[in-house]
């Protein structure tokens, strides 16, 4: 267990910059990528390749996207609400992927065509056999990873370990 204010920051700082990052790497695949072929990075593992997702993973609920956003900006609210519990660190690094990769998304999806809660999101990364893809997905899928594994551990947002976990 941490201090408050220490876990807090290190959220904040998580949060920021990969939402940074996710920002900007749409804003160069969009200026890069569009009207352009695939572009290879590692062979064909790994190819740039720009789409633009109305949908949510693997472009489900494409019909759905005022929806999505709004659950969007109901996941930032809890994620922000949480914070303010939070104490551990590990804690802090998973609840500030979450908050990156889903503010980076809902940033899509309100500033982007077709327009406000409407908007696609920019999906520019592209592995074999498996939709594209963007920075704010993989925090996403970090995130789901880190607080399912601090969730198994039994620990708390605060960092203490839940009570059965101790006494055995």
């Amino acid at each position: 267990m941490t201090s408050p204010v220490r876990a807090r920051w290190v959220l904040a700082l998580v949060a920021l910059t990969l939402y940074a990052v996710d920002i900007l790497t749409k804003v160069l695949a969009v200026r890069h990528l569009d009207g352009r072929p695939d572009v290879p990075l590692v062979g064909d593992l790994l190819v740039l390749h720009l789409t633009r997702n109305p949908g949510a993973a693997f472009s489900t609920g494409t019909e759905y996207t005022v929806v999505l956003s709004c659950l969007a900006v109901v996941a930032v609210c809890v994620v922000l609400y949480l914070s303010l519990r939070v104490r551990s660190v590990l804690w802090a690094v998973g609840l500030g992927l979450l908050l990156a990769g889903v503010s980076g998304n809902l940033t899509d999806r309100v500033l982007r065509e077709p327009g406000p809660m409407r908007g696609h999101v920019i999906d520019f990364l592209m592995l074999p056999n498996w939709p594209v893809f963007n920075i704010a997905d993989i925090c996403i899928n970090v995130a789901a990873g880190v607080i399912l594994l601090q969730a198994f551990r039994g620990v708390r947002l605060d960092g203490t370990r839940d009570v059965e976990e101790e006494s055995a």
